[in-house]
């Protein structure tokens, strides 16, 4: 968690902040992707027909044509109305059943190095908060932006809120927590496996393309950014 500070409105604080995607970066395989074939497996959607859509919408990511409001509506339908209770359950089940299995030894100890060294942590992901936030927590960070479902009465509607957290969104969704975090960009870093982080990639100082897709790996070659695996 961000640290407490009692500043001065003209104050800022000298700390770096270390920022995370977390699809096939910090985790080996896509969050979004997966909620949706979990979704199958349980008996929550048709299946054939909810596969091929969720197939397709992630081709449509690859290629950097994926609307997101569009894919939101698909990914959030089978939660609506149900229960606090039941969809706890659900988050705490996907985490266990699916995501547990894409643990990266090494993207834990680059997140422990950023934090040994003092800096703050945040993930910035384009999947659904209701997904993502068991993740976070079992990586050991506080801090994330994500796509923001709509909540009336303590249940899912199926509708976003705000700008959604994908390509330029990221940008627009950092800049306004920027508002209230008590230090800039400076020396920050970001981590990020796919060319559709270009925009935030572009715009911190320390860009870094994580076991890159193409695109992004020949954009991260001619730039000179520093190109890793976090992969066994």
């Amino acid at each position: 968690m961000l640290r407490p500070q009692t500043l001065l409105a003209h104050e800022e604080v000298s700390v770096t902040l270390a920022i995370f995607d977390l699809d096939n970066t910090l985790i080996a395989g896509d969050s979004d992707h997966s909620f949706g074939e979990y979704l199958a497996d349980i008996g929550w959607v048709d299946a054939e027909q909810s596969r091929a859509t969720n197939n397709r919408f992630y081709e449509e990511y690859k290629a950097g044509t994926l609307d997101i409001l569009e894919y939101s509506a698909f990914a959030l339908k089978a939660l609506v109305g149900k229960s606090p209770e039941v969809l706890a359950q659900l988050q705490q089940d996907f985490l266990a059943n699916k995501i547990a299995s894409m643990e990266l030894p090494k993207a834990r100890a680059l997140v422990e190095k950023h934090r040994n060294q003092g800096d703050d942590l945040l993930i910035i992901t384009a999947t659904n908060r209701f997904v993502t936030t068991p993740i976070a927590q079992w990586l050991g960070i506080d801090d994330m932006l994500a796509t923001e479902p709509e909540w009336v009465d303590n249940k899912i509607t199926g509708k976003v809120v705000g700008t959604p957290c994908f390509q330029g969104g990221k940008v627009t969704r950092l800049n306004t927590w920027l508002t209230t975090y008590p230090g800039n960009l400076d020396g920050a870093y970001f981590y990020s496996d796919s060319f559709n982080d270009l925009p935030l990639l572009s715009k911190v100082d320390n860009p870094v393309a994580v076991d890159p897709d193409d695109t992004l790996r020949a954009h991260a070659e001619q730039a000179g950014w520093p190109i890793i695996s976090l992969r066994d």
